[in-house]
């Protein structure tokens, strides 16, 4: 019997009843990875021999009665994840050498969970594209289409789950980069509420690993299947320890409902800055039919919801202020001086990106306050809706585009060509106030590959989003082994 496409809730039931050992599953995976992942290019960092010296760790303690939430499941890890003896390079060449001491917390909080991992997958350099590749460790191919991305940046997280390469992975996301992944590869991906899980150890080379919170970033899980995110998300939640003194453990709500019937759904498919294509407005329109059909309530407008274009604003600014904070002098110098020569009437994406860059700290503030503003309008909307669901990006996975100046680079979108930066305005929907957002596949569009959708729910109510992505995955499906 095959194990590489079972969910991680399957293999430890297979487990416990004694008809698969962890070795095995271990084994099954890494033969896998070395026969398929030439061409894929995923895990970027082998860790094989630790992971079979853990999985025969696992075994063991089940023998003794032992058992734990992911004792022996092979899973994958970032690249960007510090752990310690394997590089972390975030695909910057400077740092292809970078070994840092001490894994993150979440590297440890797996190990704490009996998790087995294979090793690390790939990213784009600094983390900063809906693609994945960089000179360190090359291209990362969408096993859908090998001429296609895997979405980024936890690209190789996703590919790596598509190609059957471990049951679980774990990624980050700031800019669409746990959700565009799971899009464009057909998997599932749940970001979580802004603070809900610790990412210490989750930095760029050679920065030390503190207990800082960076704004807007976020870690969360990924998975085959919507009820392994919330197995996945209970091992991942809560805050570091580093920062309380103590061990803590959260106790998120329950989700508002049970059923698809007592869900109230706000549908959105249109943006004010960019068009929603075909194949992902298909996906939208099969989720509604299911909620309809099942008797949810299922609204396509409503005056609740926040204005998206200052959304989509006031995203770029908090963004780009935050990561202009670490560029070097000489490049912040010179987008102060390109910001200063802008006219005082000058607007569009490219203008809020240049003055987001060089913001003061007092302008900071009052974006900040404007932040607060539209968390407001969403606890209001959330009183008459649970989940609102989007798009994630306007299109299923594009064709590999490596131009390094993005402002060159174009996105199609049923046959029209618009800038590639403007695909981020659906992530940052979720990303700048903070929310959660569950990225499930709705099925596949005509020209054979995945889309997915974000269901956006209450501020740490992560497991509303979470229930409705199980009960929709029910109605219309889930992932699909890539063919």
């Amino acid at each position: 019997m095959e194990w590489s496409f079972r969910a991680a809730e399957e293999l430890s039931a297979a487990m416990r009843a004694g008809e698969v050992t962890s070795v095995e599953l271990t084994e099954e995976a890494i033969a896998r990875i070395e026969r398929d992942d030439k061409a894929i290019n995923a895990v970027c960092v082998p860790d094989f021999e630790r992971a079979r010296a853990a999985a025969r760790r696992a075994d063991e303690a089940r023998g003794r009665g032992e058992d734990k939430p992911l004792l022996g499941i092979p899973v994958t890890v970032k690249e960007s994840y510090n752990m310690a003896g394997l590089p972390t390079t975030w695909g910057i060449p400077a740092f292809r050498d970078y070994v840092p001491a001490e894994d993150a917390v979440q590297v440890s909080r797996l190990e704490a969970a009996g998790a087995v991992m294979l090793g690390k997958t790939n990213v784009p350099f600094m983390l900063q594209d809906l693609q994945s590749f960089n000179e360190i460790y090359g291209t990362t191919n969408n096993p859908w289409d090998h001429g296609r991305s895997p979405g980024g940046s936890s690209g190789g997280s996703a590919a790596a789950l598509a190609a059957g390469f471990g049951a679980l992975s774990i990624g980050s996301d700031i800019g669409g980069s746990l959700r565009t992944p799971a899009h464009f590869c057909g998997v599932y991906a749940h970001k979580p509420t802004l603070g809900l899980a610790a990412t210490r150890g989750m930095v760029p080379p050679p920065a030390p690993a503190l207990p800082a919170e960076i704004d807007l970033a976020v870690v969360g899980p990924m998975a085959r299947t919507a009820r392994d995110l919330s197995l996945l998300l209970d091992v991942m939640a809560g805050p570091d320890p580093l920062t309380l003194g103590v061990a803590y453990e959260v106790a998120l709500p329950p989700a508002r409902h049970e059923k698809l019937s007592d869900f109230r759904v706000l549908i959105i498919d249109e943006h004010p800055l960019i068009p929603t294509g075909s194949a992902v407005r298909a996906g939208l329109n099969r989720v509604a039919g299911a909620l309809t059909a099942e008797g949810a309530r299922v609204e396509r407008h409503s005056p609740l919801l926040p204005d998206l274009t200052e959304a989509a604003t006031l995203y770029t600014q908090l963004l780009v202020s935050n990561l202009a904070a670490r560029m070097p002098a000489e490049q912040y110098e010179q987008v102060r001086a390109v910001a200063a020569g802008l006219p005082a009437d000058a607007e569009g994406s490219e203008v809020a990106w240049v003055r987001g860059a060089v913001f003061s700290h007092r302008e900071w503030i009052e974006a900040n306050t404007r932040r607060e503003f539209h968390r407001q309008t969403w606890r209001q909307l959330f009183g008459e809706f649970d989940v609102v669901v989007c798009p994630i990006t306007p299109t299923p996975a594009f064709p590999h585009d490596h131009n390094a100046d993005m402002r060159d680079r174009r996105i199609d979108i049923d046959g029209v060509a618009h800038p590639f930066g403007d695909q981020l305005v659906w992530a940052g929907v979720a990303t700048m106030p903070g929310l959660p957002a569950t990225a499930i596949p709705t099925g596949l569009s005509s020209e054979g590959l995945p889309v997915g959708v974000q269901l956006i729910g209450p501020m740490f109510e992560d497991r509303t989003p979470l229930r409705l992505a199980e009960l929709l995955e029910e109605k219309i499906g889930g992932f699909q082994q890539p063919q």
